[in-house]
């Protein structure tokens, strides 16, 4: 399954997105967490040091092997250089599942916390003034868009501050979006603002509420994002130790905060993946890049016979077992 966090910048969307991924990995689930936050936290927040985050190979600086892995053979495409963020798998494609060894993930990937975790990358001094940061996002897209995760398998995305996710199809990507939101007229607000653009393309959220005090913190919530709210997380000690770097056992988390995890991914596992939407939703957006900046010549990336479905009995979707 994949998980997107996302809220208002300080929500604690990164630190959400920490607890879940290492909730998951506690339970020896197999886990796969990207940071595609322009501020690139989550590492510091597994329990990585910050000089040790600094060495993480990044998305950004591997995507032209990105492309090239995952172009494969199919003939629709013409060259790695051809693709673009939302190019979508066709025929002789080749895919992903989060369990697997391939060149991306030995070029990209790093056991962080027990988690495998990959980078989008911060912004160089060559990207000041010249990049948007949905060039170093365009990797992890066309990484999702290839990603056939099978049962048991988590793929947990910290994504931007704010409503920047729709600037791409990257948001049509998840089986579930958490919208990580305080108790303020503010964080409402981009609970707001996402929920109004994501309404025509049946995107699920669920609202975690975060840095709950009390009783008013609770019912303010619950008056403004009504049945969207899911569970919510108090203030913590272990979250503020992890915030000094004391990065503490998730055994050791509250209780209550404990159990807001469980519920999440409750509601994550209760999702049943509509792969024929999942698969029109990627063809949809890369003709809306082709036609607005990329060349309408790239609609001819689509292969308008593939979709990725599921086996009944593995779980796993039919083309996994045919890839090159």
């Amino acid at each position: 399954m994949k998980i997107a966090f996302v809220g208002k910048g300080g929500s604690g969307k990164t630190t959400l997105s920490s607890l879940f991924i290492r909730h998951l990995v506690e339970q020896a689930l197999p886990t796969l967490a990207i940071d595609a936050d322009i501020n690139q936290h989550l590492a510091t927040a597994l329990g990585s040091t910050e000089e040790e985050s600094l060495t993480l190979p990044t998305l950004g600086e591997h995507l032209p092997l990105i492309k090239d892995y995952l172009r494969g053979h199919n003939p629709r495409i013409s060259s790695a250089e051809a693709m673009i963020k939302t190019t979508p798998p066709g025929a002789g494609s080749r895919l992903m599942s989060v369990v697997e060894d391939n060149p991306i993930y030995s070029a990209c990937m790093r056991d962080v916390g027990g988690a495998r975790l990959m980078v989008t990358g911060p912004f160089t001094d060559e990207d000041l003034g010249v990049a948007c940061y949905h060039s170093k996002v365009g990797a992890a897209e066309l990484l999702l868009n290839h990603m056939v995760d099978g049962i048991g398998e988590y793929v947990v995305v910290d994504m931007t501050a704010g409503a920047d996710s729709f600037a791409s199809g990257l948001f049509t990507r998840f089986d579930l979006t958490a919208l990580v939101c305080e108790p303020t007229l503010r964080s409402v607000g981009v609970y707001r603002q996402y929920l109004n653009y994501a309404k025509d393309f049946g995107i699920r959220i669920a609202v975690i509420g975060n840095k709950i005090c009390d009783a008013d913190d609770l019912a303010f919530l619950r008056e403004h994002v009504g049945e969207n709210l899911l569970c919510w997380i108090g203030r913590s000690a272990h979250v503020r130790a992890a915030e000094r770097g004391d990065v503490r056992p998730i055994a050791d988390l509250e209780p209550d905060n404990r159990r807001a995890l469980a519920t999440i991914q409750e509601a994550l596992d209760a999702v049943t993946r509509d792969w024929v939407t999942y698969q029109r939703q990627a063809v949809e957006f890369h003709v809306r890049n082709a036609k607005a900046w990329a060349g309408e010549d790239l609609v001819a990336q689509i292969d308008p016979d593939f979709i990725l479905l599921p086996d009944t009995e593995s779980g796993q979707p039919v083309e996994l077992a045919t890839r090159p």
